[in-house]
């Protein structure tokens, strides 16, 4: 049996931690950027490679949100089949190319990035500083990013840019789902910080950088790329286009029968009675 299966066998995360490892290393040493720094180039270029499924994460949110109105209808017809309801839109789904799980594509692309720091980040405070030189800081306020974040002050400046920033990316990233989920998703980094604080800062910081990155892409994507027209709902009082607006010129459509401007023709001119004057018989 191989070295890297032995590895593998006694902790199937090492080949993560050895690859962000890596890449932190070319990035400090190659590059020349401070460990905490490297850590935010580490963010942009996971994020730009996952560009291609952020793409499709964006469509996918925009064929739920145009097709909203028409799953809803779904539901409330199949309201007491629960299994009837499940089948008939998963056939709305096909016929209309919708992938509700692609909304979730890129945060679980992340998932072995973030395992793969965050144990690089653990025997980063465990081994000898002069396996990696170089200062841990972070712009002078955070003396370690390998250390817990609420160990120094600085800690906590980055767990309030954390819950700003993630309440600013689950903004954007809840623009198409109802009411209850979006109130959930911003409730969620307020809860989680509690949990948050007792991971590394430089992981909070990997955190923090992903979610501005959504807040520009949002940005970007709500100017360059057109909001879906939900589809117009017709009722038993809505005209036919070309009934309704005069075949789409604007003009009203003429009544039925003669218009009462023009005289009905073979009818006879209508006589006038002239009234006679005083005094003549």
């Amino acid at each position: 049996m191989s070295h890297l299966a032995l590895i593998f066998i006694s902790n199937p995360l090492t080949p993560l931690e050895h690859a962000a490892r890596h890449v932190l290393n070319w990035l400090h040493f190659s590059v020349g950027l401070p460990w905490a720094w490297s850590i935010v180039a580490l963010t942009v270029m996971v994020r730009i490679l996952l560009v291609p499924l952020t793409v499709r994460q964006i469509h996918s949110m925009q064929n739920l949100q145009r097709f909203a109105p028409q799953m809803k209808e779904i539901q409330k017809k199949y309201k007491a089949d629960k299994q009837k309801q499940n089948q008939e839109l998963m056939k709305f789904y096909r016929e209309n190319n919708i992938n509700p799980a692609a909304s979730c594509l890129p945060m679980l692309a992340q998932l072995p990035v973030f395992l793969g720091l965050y144990y690089s980040l653990k025997h980063f405070s465990r081994e000898n500083p002069k396996l990696h030189p170089g200062s841990l800081s972070f712009l002078h306020f955070i003396p370690s990013i390998a250390a817990h974040t609420t160990t120094h002050w600085g800690g906590f400046v980055l767990l309030v840019v954390y819950v700003c920033s993630q309440l600013a990316s689950s903004y954007y990233m809840s623009a198409s789902v109802d009411k209850m989920q979006r109130t959930l998703l911003m409730v969620m980094p307020v809860v989680f910080v509690f949990f948050i604080a007792k991971f590394p800062a430089g992981l909070v910081l990997y955190w923090v950088t992903t979610n501005l990155w959504t807040v520009g892409q949002g940005l970007i994507t709500r100017r360059l790329i057109p909001k879906p027209q939900a589809p117009e709902k017709r009722t038993s009082r809505t005209l036919p286009q070309d009934e309704g607006d005069g075949g789409g010129n604007g003009a009203k459509p003429e009544p039925s029968g003669r218009p009462p401007t023009q005289p009905a023709r073979n009818q006879p001119p209508r006589k006038v009675r002239r009234k006679k004057k005083a005094g003549r018989r």
